[in-house]
């Protein structure tokens, strides 16, 4: 996991017990596909979004849909 800054100490899953590992994972936000790395459990693919990661990519998903 110290291969984000972001993030300064292990994340586990709390179900499988399992260190996060880092991961590509595809989001869906009305209609908007985008990509990110997130910390995902490599068990039950549990995917650990920050609450800044969440802000920010739905601020830019709603900003292009209002340019629409």
């Amino acid at each position: 996991m110290s291969d984000n800054p972001s993030i300064k100490s292990p994340l586990f899953c709390e179900r499988c017990k399992q260190e996060l590992e880092l991961k590509e994972v595809r989001l869906e936000y009305l209609g908007n596909t985008f990509s990110h790395i997130f910390p995902q459990c490599p068990t039950c693919h549990f995917v650990y979004i920050s609450e800044e990661i969440v802000e920010s990519k739905i601020k830019e998903v709603e900003m292009l849909l209002e340019e629409k």
